[in-house]
């Protein structure tokens, strides 16, 4: 695994760490893994990619700053950000 992914994982743990105590810290910390992943030219994996809102880049927890709720006739999950109102469908089945 290279480092530029490595790095941006640890990132993300720390997000996860950070985010009950410091919001903003949080979000810094997502901010500097995209910006690890544009000029590394490193893809962010999906599973992490789902972690933080595209629009305004905030670290999305569920039950937080973030509502996720799922569409069976759709199938699709649908995430919308609490901070600046964004919403993401992901597919799933």
């Amino acid at each position: 695994m290279s480092l530029a992914r490595e790095r941006i994982e640890r990132l993300f743990e720390l997000a996860d760490e950070v985010h009950g105590d410091d919001p903003e810290r949080a979000t810094r910390y997502v901010e500097r893994a995209r910006e690890i992943s544009t000029s590394e030219r490193v893809r962010i994996p999906s599973h992490l990619k789902r972690r933080f809102c595209g629009s305004c880049g905030a670290h999305l927890v569920p039950g937080d700053n973030a509502r996720v709720r799922l569409r069976p006739q759709d199938e699709h999950v649908v995430v919308r950000c609490l901070d600046c109102g964004a919403t993401e469908r992901y597919g799933y089945g």
